[in-house]
């Protein structure tokens, strides 16, 4: 009995001296994270002040309703480029994927490359691919096309070939027991049974896309984002918070249309 004790004393003894040090850590890390940057702390008590501010200049007002024409149509724009990078990304994955895949590669090696490649391109943060593009092809909406295609295309390659790989070689092999080829396995046995995973993921991808246009319309000057820039630059705040309320709106939206779509396909 006392043993159990002294063993269950030791056990909360030690948790709580993880979790001092954990705290430890972290406070010292903010303090030289601080001091590192000349933070005061004693500045986040004036944070009302800028939140009052947010509220009497950025609310949409009387005036900023003669912009809604030019929002409604670079919002538009935003969400075009979303859906075009993302659908023309989802093709490709799909095609790296199959082949990709550890389940249906032709070769190991085939699945190393393609394991790497999709990594490098999802690693790479979508602000960083926007940089690099905008020296190549200057501000545009394909600079702003092509940041969101590679990022997408790294990361749906990777989901797809998790979501292949979920199927299971056993019923990979018992199709081709069956004498199905290697395209009936996949146009006739995986496809069908992975559609709505496949969709799932397409529009979880069109959602963040059309956030993260947003962002990238800011360095490539294109889009929603270019006009929020402007307006904000030229102390039009009302303008600027109708453009954030429609974005808001929009992705929402978007959301929803994607659980709706989500749950009628399962």
């Amino acid at each position: 009995m006392n043993s159990n004790v002294e063993e269950m004393n030791d056990f909360f003894t030690k948790k709580r001296f993880k979790l001092t040090l954990l705290i430890v850590i972290l406070g010292a890390a903010y303090i030289g994270a601080s001091m590192g940057l000349g933070f005061q702390s004693h500045s986040l008590l004036n944070i009302q002040d800028g939140i009052a501010w947010l509220i009497q200049n950025f609310i949409p007002n009387e005036a900023s309703k003669g912009y809604w024409h030019e929002i409604v149509q670079q919002l538009l724009r935003t969400f075009l480029v979303a859906v075009a990078a993302t659908s023309c990304a989802a093709v490709i994955s799909l095609f790296l994927a199959v082949i990709g895949a550890k389940t249906l590669t032709p070769a190991i090696t085939i699945s190393w490359v393609i394991r790497g490649f999709s990594s490098l391109l999802r690693n790479i943060p979508i602000v960083a691919w926007a940089m690099i593009l905008l020296f190549s092809f200057k501000q545009n909406d394909l600079t702003g096309f092509l940041a969101l295609f590679f990022m997408t295309l790294g990361f749906l390659t990777r989901a797809f070939m998790e979501t292949i790989e979920d199927f299971g070689t056993e019923k990979i092999q018992a199709l081709q027991a069956t004498g199905a080829t290697y395209l009936q396995v996949i146009f006739q046995g995986l496809l069908p049974e992975i559609a709505v995973a496949l969709m799932s993921w397409i529009l979880y991808m069109i959602e963040n896309n059309v956030r993260d246009a947003t962002l990238v319309g800011l360095l490539t000057g294109t889009g929603v984002g270019f006009i929020f820039n402007l307006y904000f630059k030229s102390l039009r705040y009302g303008a600027a918070g109708l453009v954030v309320l429609s974005v808001i709106i929009l992705v929402v939206t978007v959301e929803l249309i994607s659980n709706l779509i989500g749950r009628l396909l399962s």
